[in-house]
């Protein structure tokens, strides 16, 4: 039987729509969104199904998010019963919801958790100008040498998502970020894209939302995990209470090590199935980890592909 890892990606992932064939298909994923709408007041049928602003908006992303991955993640077990996880990952906010899927934390606490962490996020953002930037074509090394150049002369920019090689995103302060954009390209790199985010994540900035995250986890998280969860900090598996709170803090201001985590596992599993709206690790792995075949369960007809290939 095959080795495999359960992943889910992070917030830019997200899109109108997103988890509609299974709210219009099963029993399950309506209650699943009845009751995260009721335990954090957000009517999430109106907040993912309707053309809205809020979608985008730090505290409500990342609850909606990590719902639909859950919903996909449990219909998947519901199809498939029997097949168990060898590891959990996930990319930044996804590994809130690979700690859910692991059976650390109930879907409903976590989707509270991951609201009040994008508050906390976003509260700490509130009176400077944060953002992020996404670096194209330039090695990591260079990219990291640019930051700590750049934080020698004073500036706040900081090396935050590790995604594949040759795309680097960085955060700090936005107007930093912006006089770097042509040091980034004299450097080699084909694009320096400021993005489209309010918040500076996985960098020194948040440091005032790592004590409130961490308050709030100690209530919710349980000693009880299906199979490990890989850490974007360390890149290595954790599976207790006190590590998921203290790396998931940490996470908040360290940088998302996705690329090397999946260097990491790729000769330990031999599929990754990806949960929820679209396919960004999908895409990301084909160029990371050559022999990871990954699939994806993102509605009714992935599921039921999934299950053919997996469970049969």
């Amino acid at each position: 039987m095959s080795k495999i890892a359960m992943i889910f990606a992070g917030q830019g992932s997200q899109a109108i729509c997103m988890g509609k064939d299974f709210y219009e298909n099963s029993e399950l994923a309506r209650e699943m969104f009845e009751k995260a709408s009721e335990r954090i007041g957000v009517d999430f049928k109106a907040l993912i199904f309707e053309e809205n602003e809020k979608l985008n908006e730090t505290a409500y992303t990342q609850p909606a998010i990590l719902l639909v991955q859950m919903i996909a993640y449990k219909l998947f077990k519901q199809a498939c019963p029997d097949i168990k996880a060898e590891l959990f990952l996930g990319h930044s906010l996804g590994e809130f919801s690979a700690l859910c899927a692991s059976g650390a934390i109930d879907y409903v606490d976590a989707v509270e958790l991951v609201h009040n962490r994008g508050a906390f996020m976003q509260d700490a953002c509130s009176e400077i100008e944060a953002g992020m930037m996404a670096i194209v074509g330039l090695d990591d090394v260079s990219v990291e040498k640019i930051c700590a150049d750049a934080q020698s002369a004073g500036k706040k920019v900081w090396p935050a998502n590790y995604n594949q090689d040759g795309q680097l995103v960085v955060a700090g302060l936005k107007p930093d970020l912006v006089s770097l954009e042509q040091t980034f390209k004299d450097a080699g790199a084909k694009r320096a894209l400021v993005l489209n985010m309010s918040v500076a994540s996985h960098c020194a900035l948040l440091e005032p939302a790592v004590e409130k995250l961490g308050t709030l986890m100690d209530s919710m998280v349980a000693d009880s995990f299906e199979a490990p969860v890989i850490s974007n900090v360390t890149t290595k598996p954790y599976k207790s209470k006190t590590d998921a709170i203290a790396l998931l803090k940490e996470q908040l201001t360290s940088p998302v090590k996705y690329k090397q985590s999946i260097e990491a596992i790729e000769n330990d599993v031999d599929v990754a199935i990806e949960f929820g709206n679209g396919v960004v690790l999908k895409g990301l792995n084909r160029r990371i980890g050559k022999g990871l075949t990954t699939l994806n369960v993102s509605d009714m007809v992935t599921l039921a592909k999934v299950k053919e290939e997996i469970c049969a």
